[in-house]
């Protein structure tokens, strides 16, 4: 049985695709981070970077989302090429480390600063949305020529892609979002259309998250904040 921790936000619920994806038992564990449970005794010892997801698989432990993924697609044999299939491999290798070290930071930046941080933050928005910006455009320009990540087949790539690919335009502050980016919205709607997609979404429903950014909240999301109220550095 897989434990499962997690929050409604881009990275858990990528996992939650893949779970549902390959069908096998596991509990859902909810980590309220505006509560800072990710700071829970318990929880640290599973992850010590206090953050969501995590899994506890028949006692192995995995956290990161992306490494969760490939943990899950290798034990099960699926949405991923053979061993065998090199070229594959390196292409899916590529593309998932891709969205997990520029697609999401620079995505989780631009949010930050275009919804959550003090003002005014010019120069740290103009920044991290141009580079979420030249990102996603990078996936729309790959996608103009690719069915799927990898080609013709769906794996764990599009599975990344699609927890932070329904964020965009949050993530952009755009309400044209999908005019700008038609070939994401084409593979985010067929993901979408999955069931395992909707029973991804309606994981987010089975339990009540604190939905307020209240001071409380802040402390808990953004610990760094203290140092500005003592001493700047």
């Amino acid at each position: 049985m897989i434990d499962f921790y997690y929050n409604a936000a881009p990275n858990p619920m990528k996992v939650a695709l893949l779970l549902e994806e390959l069908g096998v038992p596991f509990v859902p564990h909810p980590v309220d981070t505006r509560k800072g449970e990710q700071f829970a005794v318990d929880f640290t010892a599973i992850n010590p970077n206090n953050k969501v997801p995590a899994i506890v698989d028949d006692g192995v432990v995995v956290f990161d989302s992306n490494a969760i993924l490939l943990f899950l697609a290798e034990k099960y044999g699926q949405f991923m090429p053979p061993a065998s299939d090199l070229a594959q491999r390196a292409k899916m290798y590529s593309w998932l480390m891709f969205i997990a070290s520029g697609v999401g930071p620079f995505s989780g930046q631009s949010v930050h600063f275009r919804h959550a941080a003090p003002k005014p933050q010019n120069y740290a928005l103009n920044r991290y949305d141009f580079e979420a910006n030249r990102h996603w455009t990078i996936v729309e320009n790959h996608l103009k020529t690719h069915h799927y990540f990898l080609g013709d087949a769906y794996s764990i790539v599009d599975m990344a892609f699609w927890g932070w690919a329904r964020m965009i335009p949050y993530v952009l502050g755009l309400d044209d979002a999908w005019a700008q980016f038609p070939h994401i919205k084409r593979l985010l709607d067929e993901i979408n259309s999955r069931k395992a997609a909707q029973k991804a979404e309606g994981l987010k429903t089975r339990h009540a998250f604190k939905a307020e950014l209240d001071e409380e909240a802040k402390d808990f999301l953004f610990p760094q904040n203290k140092r500005l109220k003592t001493s700047p550095p």
